[in-house]
């Protein structure tokens, strides 16, 4: 069955990623990090409709949303390990929401 990213609810805990439909809740798709093997902290964030970034105890993986395929990792090394925070700017896909957010920007510091 294909699948498309907007349908997709992307879950995370103890060193696993599933994809789950959101309509009926099907696992997709499920992911196990290579490291930590259990129990690792696990932050996700959606970048495109092309990439999910998974931290796991601060290993970095990057992974085809559709499929849970790999795409690629970091170990991110001498930073440590722990719970990781995410953030990008930008991403593609979201060039209108990143205009808005600027132009109210703008507007705010312009009626001060």
């Amino acid at each position: 069955m294909h699948h498309k990213v907007g349908k997709l609810l992307f879950v995370g805990f103890n060193s696993r990623v599933a994809a789950l439909e959101s309509d009926t809740g099907e696992i997709v798709w499920d992911w196990q990090a290579p490291r930590p093997a259990n129990g690792g902290y696990v932050t996700l964030m959606l970048l495109d409709p092309e990439r999910l970034i998974v931290a796991v105890n601060g290993y970095i993986h990057c992974l085809n949303p559709l499929d849970g395929r790999p795409l690629w990792y970091n170990a991110t090394s001498g930073f440590g390990t722990g719970v990781t925070s995410l953030a990008a700017l930008g991403a593609r896909g979201s060039e209108t929401q990143l205009a808005a957010a600027e132009q109210k920007a703008r507007d705010t510091s312009s009626a001060e």
